[in-house]
């Protein structure tokens, strides 16, 4: 037992937390089971959007603080993997978004000829879009840079983290359903595919929460990502061949010139949904210990990753 404060979750979540940590002058160490670039995280399309997550009247905060952290960040998209892109969210309206709305330089309603055929109305909008592998990459070397480390292990229990350290964050996403009990949490299934740029620049998406499918696409350096699906309570990781099809000919309905564009390869993440919310809470260990929890992001944990690890850190510092 020490002063450390042990990280459970390498994902974007959890080295985001241990920055914070780190930064404040806490020894931190992160025990993920995955690499960071193996992550869920790794896998996400990675547009700032307060999405999939609640409670909302936390939410848009926690996104506020973290679209704040990632403006600053774009200023070295190299090193960082944030830009700021331009991108319309098809159906959107501003009279159906939160206070934060409010709080987003530039967002506005889409005019006609920035929608495509078929679309009566959207929002247009200057929004953070990270690349995450590179992101991920950059999170760790700035742990490092203030002193803490990544250890590549997987964890059986909380109590057994709890055992060499004061105080362990559990940042373990869907893996929090077995490691803290927690039956409120489920996955969400999300296939992507990636594909060759033909000269797309700005994102797009059209999301029905009522549907498993969704259509968007994130043009990246070296890469565009195509999207997606939203299916609840599936499991599977391996990607679906008829679904990356129907993929392609959703987006290619928007931009065809995606119908040509040769496939570079598919992913499969599973969000991690939380009936209840996102669960910022701290909980006293025998012994003295303290066990913080930061998990049930959903599809949003890049968008809340900075203001949920700010919550995060300061229970870890009572």
């Amino acid at each position: 037992m020490s002063g450390d404060v042990l990280v459970v979750g390498g994902g974007v979540i959890g080295l985001t937390t241990a920055v914070v940590l780190a930064e404040s002058g806490r020894r931190v160490r992160v025990w993920t089971r995955d690499a960071p670039q193996e992550t869920t995280s790794a896998v996400a399309g990675a547009l700032w959007w307060p999405y999939r997550v609640e409670p909302l009247e936390l939410a848009g905060a926690w996104s506020l603080a973290s679209l704040r952290v990632y403006e600053k960040l774009a200023a070295r998209p190299q090193g960082t993997g944030v830009r700021l892109v331009a991108g319309v969210h098809a159906h959107e309206r501003l009279s159906g978004l939160g206070p934060w709305a409010a709080e987003v330089e530039g967002l506005r309603e889409a005019r006609a000829d920035e929608l495509p055929e078929g679309y009566a109305g959207g929002l247009w909008a200057r929004l953070p879009l990270i690349d995450m592998p590179v992101h991920l990459g950059w999170l760790r070397r700035r742990l490092e840079a203030a002193g803490g480390s990544v250890v590549t292990r997987a964890v059986n229990s909380l109590a057994e983290a709890a055992e060499r350290a004061r105080v362990v964050v559990n940042c373990t996403g869907l893996g929090a359903r077995e490691l803290a009990g927690d039956g409120r949490l489920r996955p969400v299934r999300g296939q992507l595919v990636l594909v060759e740029n033909p000269g797309i620049e700005e994102w797009f998406t059209a999301a029905d929460r009522a549907s498993a499918t969704t259509t968007y696409f994130f043009p990246q350096p070296d890469r565009l990502i195509l999207g997606g699906t939203a299916e609840e309570d599936d499991w599977r990781l391996a990607p679906d061949p008829a679904t990356a099809e129907e993929i392609v000919a959703r987006c290619a309905r928007i931009r065809p010139e995606i119908a040509e564009a040769r496939i570079l390869g598919h992913r499969v993440g599973l969000r991690p949904v939380r009936t209840s919310g996102v669960r910022i809470e701290a909980e006293e260990l025998p012994g003295g210990g303290l066990l913080v929890h930061n998990y049930g992001h959903g599809g949003a944990g890049v968008t809340v990753a900075w203001g949920c690890a700010e919550a995060a850190a300061a229970l870890a510092a009572r």
